[in-house]
């Protein structure tokens, strides 16, 4: 509309409002992914609302966003029946996925009713610090054809597995494991997907989760896995548990700034994953990326995390 919108809160006037900015750009600007140029000066916010889902009642916010933190500077006590209709417009949506860009209903509202010396009994401040991590330097963007190099097809099928045989798997692919295959070095060639959420290796077919599911039992994890397909996830509705092999072909032999064997496009928050195999005689299989190792353990105390994949063939 041509003009700066401006808004006060706690006496703090807030300026400008970035129109265009929505959770999923958000992420992309700040973070590895999106079409705008990164920002990498914490000095640098953005300003914009968007709809919090993740509640009961869904909630007009503000949000203060940066390299480093994302803050939720206030509630704006928009119409409940219109923030209703924004949520609704958005279609059937993943229970991952709750935060959405406003429409053009509750952006008018907005300049009419709050912006610009509008009624501050609408806005309630509420400081809310999101700590945001560091997903490393953006990833390149896919290849075409056949300039992909060395690729290769990992087994992915679910296995039963005993302790002798994962010296085999780490040895014949070649992949790093602290304690059977140090020298190991199984190359990746990660790109950027056009979801922010997930990261694409174009050397073994494969979709990624870039962060994954909380800890929980094996039947939670399978659980979660059913709803994300039934939603139909990121558009996909094949997403499983990672084979081990599959999982074995992120560990790097290094590890990274979050102190994982993991490409810093991978959250933290996962640091070891459920794989798609039991142990004989007993237990389930898991990777751990803080350890650099496969183990085994019961996979219902403590249980574990998730991190899911689909193959793109």
């Amino acid at each position: 509309m041509g003009i700066f919108h401006k808004i006060e809160i706690d006496g703090q006037m807030i300026s400008p409002i970035d129109w265009d900015m929505t959770p999923d750009i958000s992420f992309g600007t700040f973070e590895s992914w999106g079409g705008r140029e990164r920002v990498r000066n914490n000095s640098e916010c953005v300003y914009y609302f968007f709809v919090d889902n993740w509640g009961e009642e869904p909630k007009l916010c503000l949000m203060e966003r940066a390299v480093k933190h994302a803050r939720i500077l206030a509630e704006i006590k928009a119409p409940p029946e219109m923030i209703r209709s924004c949520v609704e417009g958005q279609g059937r949506s993943s229970i991952f996925e709750k935060s959405y860009a406003i429409n053009e209903q509750l952006k008018k509202w907005l300049i009419d009713h709050v912006l610009d010396g509008g009624n501050r009994q609408l806005v309630v401040p509420r400081l809310e610090v999101v700590i945001v991590e560091d997903m490393g330097p953006p990833l390149p963007e896919p290849l075409e054809g056949e300039a992909i190099p060395d690729r290769v097809t990992l087994p992915s099928e679910p296995a039963v597995i005993n302790d002798g045989e994962i010296a085999g798997l780490v040895q014949q692919w070649n992949f790093f494991e602290a304690e059977l295959n140090p020298a190991g070095r199984f190359v990746n060639h990660l790109v950027a997907a056009t979801n922010p959420g997930l990261v694409v290796d174009q050397r073994t077919g494969l979709m990624w989760q870039a962060r994954g599911l909380d800890i929980g039992s094996i039947r939670m994890i399978h659980k979660k896995i059913d709803e994300m397909n039934g939603e139909k996830y990121a558009g996909h509705a094949d997403w499983r548990l990672p084979s081990m092999a599959e999982a074995l072909s992120l560990m790097q032999p290094k590890k990274n700034f979050k102190e994982l064997y993991l490409h810093p496009c991978f959250s933290s928050e996962q640091p070891f994953v459920f794989v798609a195999a039991q142990r004989k005689p007993g237990g389930y299989w898991f990777v751990d990326y803080k350890q650099g190792r496969a183990f085994w353990s019961s996979g219902t105390i403590p249980g574990g995390f998730g991190r899911l994949v689909r193959s793109l063939a």
